[in-house]
């Protein structure tokens, strides 16, 4: 659906994106993850036409990006742009217009959405009396109004408590199902885990990891093993933790140090009955961090 092919920017001597290379799978949700300054916005700049490359290519449904292509994106930028004036229905009416809807698609999407979001009350409102949750709201429905075949979203859970950031998942999801390609840029990495079927990671500019969640986990050797025991039949080993201990089994945290997933289990078996042996692999936030610190801090 979406492709990035040597992809370049530089401002200045600063090097923005470096040779960047992206296969954005169609109606998946696809995590761009880096920390602050690695070139996450100005690549997404870049895919909405806001900026220009220095060179290589963004293509669309195997098209050069074009600016006719442009209304088949929907942007959710970090950096909110409401016109806080002006009304809630004003606006988004605004919106689906200048997305090429007709009058009268405009007002029964407007309305579709004001009511599937249980917000129809609001439509008098204007947007400097919301709350910044509320806010978030009509910029999100702002954003996929148009019924976007991409949805590009720069940090979307920003200003929701955690209700509403549920309710904002699940139509996330729901646009997925639809057969939406969303490119999701959070650092959230609880919502990594949970949305996005594949992911890259962005760092100086370069990317250096990307991946489905699956494949980047199996790459990463297992950092510990819970276990537990029915009894201990003698003291265990300085570095194995205990997690919790009651009548008839104790839980266990213990360090691979090198060591296989059978080779510490045969040594766990030396203190007691297993009753159960799990891989613990790290999670995408300790992912991150590691590859961060490999490839130098920012």
């Amino acid at each position: 659906m979406l492709e990035i092919r040597q992809l370049n920017k530089s401002y200045g001597a600063h090097r923005a994106l470096t040779d960047l290379n992206l296969q954005v799978p169609e109606a998946g949700i696809f995590g761009l993850l880096g920390p602050n300054g690695a070139g996450k916005t100005t690549l997404i700049r870049i895919i909405n036409q806001i900026i220009e490359q220095d060179s290589g290519e963004v293509i669309l449904d195997s098209q050069p990006l074009s600016v006719e292509a442009i209304r088949k994106i929907g942007y959710l930028p970090e950096e909110r742009g409401l016109y806080k004036k002006m009304g809630v229905w004003d606006q988004l009416i605004y919106f689906a217009r200048i997305k090429g809807l007709t009058a009268s698609e405009a007002k029964q999407r407007v309305n579709h959405w004001l009511e599937k979001f249980e917000i129809a009350s609001w439509k008098n409102k204007k947007i400097e009396d919301l709350s910044k949750g509320m806010a978030q709201k009509i910029q999100f429905i702002a954003t996929v109004i148009h019924a976007p075949r991409v949805l590009i979203l720069d940090e979307p859970f920003s200003g929701f408590d955690p209700v509403n950031a549920a309710i904002l998942k699940n139509e996330i999801l729901e646009l997925k199902k639809a057969g939406t390609t969303i490119l999701l840029s959070t650092h959230r990495m609880e919502s990594v885990e949970l949305l996005c079927d594949q992911v890259a990671m962005i760092h100086k500019s370069r990317k250096i990891l990307d991946g489905s969640i699956r494949e980047i986990k199996s790459r990463f050797r297992p950092l510990e093993i819970r276990a537990s025991l029915s009894q201990l039949n003698q003291e265990l080993p300085a570095a194995w933790k205990i997690e919790a201990s009651e009548e008839g089994k104790v839980d266990l945290l213990l360090p691979l140090n090198g060591q296989s997933p059978n080779q510490l289990l045969r040594e766990l078996m030396n203190f007691g009955e297993v009753i159960s042996f799990q891989e613990r692999f790290p999670s995408m936030e300790e992912i991150f961090i590691q590859q961060v610190n490999a490839s130098g801090h920012a």
